[in-house]
């Protein structure tokens, strides 16, 4: 599993998915998630990383580097997992640092050009101190060919740096401390236009009565015409005004676009942060701290109506539809057993301090007035 979005491969009952934005990635546990472009929106499927809570879904869609283990965990997880837990819970342990010398290296190629090449040593330093090194590069021309700006979209260019040290100076205490840094600068979400079968609708609408030509597109139950057919009011108005008819009349997987010229997707995602975990056993009783600060920016250009006319776009740049993160988090956790382990008990609690910038640009194109 290199990311999030691998993970629907070998969950069940888990969906990873995003739209115009990867910022805006949600994950949903049995068909609940949270989905919506609102910045301020957090996940009823939280994930956590090295049990430090990543605020956006989005956040936790860069690559992961060597992983331990991952724990999908289905229904409410309040009592670990925060009060906005209500779907499940996504909890990511990266591989730590161990106390043998060891390396590896990962080299992977796979069709439009895709090449990921993965690397790490691992080092202990003295009888009570390890650190380990890892790094993740993956780049994939884009598989959406843009005919009018002659140029690839929806490609992948990322990579992952993550540094760690473990102390553990007893059996009894143990700390880590993690530090990464990941950035993508990729063009994302171009789509094309669908050829959608609306059979099962038709069936459903036979005993419908007739309805007059402007009423027939909004009445319940009977399908408006798709976006690839001159029945539907608005493809004449978007042919008239210079788009091109390849776009509407290729088959469903054909990944030509035909956008405004001079429109792009380009985009930029930067990831940092740092964190701690003390475990200390005190006997029964197990005292655990996690502490965390992570910065999180992303912004993503667009062509925003997806058509050769100029209708809508975001220009690349720090205000297309631009968020910020910075987050604190502290969390603190005493467990333990009673009476000859019959009974687990656990107390804890959790501090987060949260500044949100959001920004964006969304502009009428030149053919704005004009369509309308």
């Amino acid at each position: 599993t290199n990311d999030i979005r691998d993970l629907t491969q070998v969950a069940p009952s888990l969906l990873v998915s995003s739209t115009g934005n990867e910022a805006n990635g949600s994950a949903r546990i049995r068909g609940i998630g949270t989905v919506g472009d609102n910045a301020g929106l957090e996940s009823s499927v939280p994930v956590f990383v090295d049990g430090v809570y990543r605020s956006r879904s989005g956040n936790a869609l860069s690559e992961l580097g060597p992983l331990d283990r991952v724990e999908v965990l289905r229904g409410p997880q309040g009592t670990l997992g925060g009060r906005n837990s209500s779907a499940g819970l996504i909890s990511i342990y990266t591989a730590p640092p161990e106390f043998d010398f060891s390396g590896y290296g990962v080299a992977s190629y796979g069709n439009y050009d895709a090449l990921r090449l993965e690397a790490g040593v691992n080092v202990p330093l003295s009888d009570t101190v390890a650190a380990r090194v890892d790094g993740v590069y993956f780049r994939r021309d884009g598989f959406y060919y843009d005919t009018v700006n002659d140029t690839d979209i929806n490609n992948r260019d990322r990579y992952l740096v993550r540094a760690q040290a473990l102390f553990e100076p007893t059996s009894d205490i143990s700390f880590r401390l993690v530090a990464d840094y990941s950035k993508k600068d990729e063009a994302c979400c171009a789509a094309t236009f669908v050829q959608p079968s609306f059979a099962p609708l038709a069936r459903l609408a036979d005993d419908v009565p007739p309805l007059s030509a402007e009423a027939k597109f909004d009445y319940p139950g009977r399908p408006t015409p798709a976006l690839t057919s001159t029945a539907n009011p608005i493809i004449p108005v978007l042919l008239g005004l210079g788009q091109n008819p390849a776009a509407l009349n290729q088959s469903t997987f054909n990944r030509n676009l035909y956008i405004t010229p001079g429109r792009s997707y380009d985009g930029e995602t930067e990831d940092y942060g740092i964190s701690g975990e003390l475990d200390w056993s005190f006997g029964d009783v197990t005292l655990t701290s996690i502490t965390g600060y992570r910065e999180y920016s992303n912004f993503q250009g667009s062509d925003t109506d997806y058509t050769q006319v100029d209708l809508l776009y975001r220009a690349p740049g720090e205000n297309a539809g631009a968020r910020a993160f910075k987050t604190f988090t502290q969390e603190l956790r005493l467990n333990g057993t009673l009476f000859d382990d019959r009974l687990d008990w656990l107390v804890g609690g959790y501090y987060a301090n949260e500044k949100l910038e959001a920004r964006d640009s969304l502009r009428f194109g030149t053919q704005y007035g004009a369509f309308a």
